[in-house]
């Protein structure tokens, strides 16, 4: 069976008018997993997580200066992107509290894989700065979680964002026991994800794709780069930061994915757990911008890891 786990707290995070991360995302997401289709769905709330787990990935001193600065009223500006309104500080606990909630879910048995509906994302946000609308990362909070709770040698990070998860990278650039698989956009925002960036141990796989380069290109660099390598690393839990802002109606990038290809690679990673990690998927909701394009993209996802 296949967890989803969300909060109405996450739409308490506002964002400047206009704004791309805005709360409509998520009441997209809701929406179309409210259809008959999606009915075997486990639901349950993400619970708020607690800042000891958050410090398995972020330094104290910026945790709590975050805490400090997060507002009681009115709005904040971090950087030109990123900003705290008086609901964010709540929204950010429960993308921490679902992603280990989710993890434990999986780790348990209780659930073959999960899926964190949540908002902020957190892959942009390296151990000391929150950036690119994150503060927390979350897929690196479940992995550690992972590792100390049950006490695995191997985790995996897969990202397909169309944005390269230089909070993620940072985070585990010099740890040979987590590997992380990227592909988006390059050049774009944040800069980082070049292919020559492996890590310390040769853990780190970036395949950055050109503007309009399509699913053809998207799936090739799984077959000939990502899946072998995550196959060779042999993971005892597959965690994917699931952005789907590399679909076609995205503003924000034209790498020109389809929601099949989200299918796809979402198949495709569930066959790398099932070689070596019992089937434990826990997917985390990143980017995705257009809402049509989000249903859609999130359907076939989620689709899929119904599918085990």
């Amino acid at each position: 069976m296949t967890l989803l786990l969300t909060h109405t707290a996450c739409l308490n995070h506002l964002t400047p008018p206009g704004h791309p991360e805005r709360p409509d995302r998520l009441r997209a997401v809701a929406e179309v997993l409210g259809e008959d289709r999606f009915k075997a769905l486990v639901r349950d709330l993400a619970p708020e997580g607690d800042l000891d787990t958050v410090l398995l990935c972020h330094g104290e001193h910026y945790v709590g200066e975050l805490r400090h600065i997060a507002p009681t009223s009115g709005m904040i500006y971090i950087d030109g992107d990123t900003s705290m309104s008086p609901g964010t500080w709540e929204a950010v606990m429960r993308g921490v509290g679902g992603a280990v909630a989710a993890t434990d879910a999986v780790m348990t048995g209780a659930h073959q894989n999960a899926f964190v509906a949540v908002r902020p994302p957190g892959h942009h946000a390296e151990k000391s700065t929150p950036m690119g609308f994150c503060f927390f990362d979350n897929v690196a909070i479940a992995a550690r979680h992972a590792q100390r709770k049950y006490g695995i040698k191997r985790a995996a990070i897969i990202d397909f964002d169309v944005h390269h998860g230089n909070g993620t990278q940072d985070i585990f650039w010099a740890d040979p026991t987590v590997m992380y698989c990227s592909t988006h956009q390059m050049p774009l925002f944040p800069g980082t994800g070049a292919a020559g960036e492996r890590g310390e141990h040769d853990t780190v796989v970036n395949a950055p794709l050109a503007p309009g380069d399509g699913g053809a290109r998207f799936r090739a660099a799984f077959e000939n780069l990502i899946l072998p390598q995550l196959e060779k690393f042999s993971p005892e839990l597959v965690v994917i930061s699931a952005g789907f802002d590399a679909h076609h109606r995205d503003p924000l990038a034209s790498i020109n994915l389809t929601g099949e290809d989200f299918g796809w690679v979402t198949r495709k990673l569930m066959d790398v757990a099932d070689k070596s990690a019992g089937g434990r998927v826990v997917s985390v909701l990143e980017g995705g911008y257009d809402l049509q394009g989000l249903k859609e993209s999130v359907a076939s996802h989620v689709t899929a890891l119904m599918g085990a």
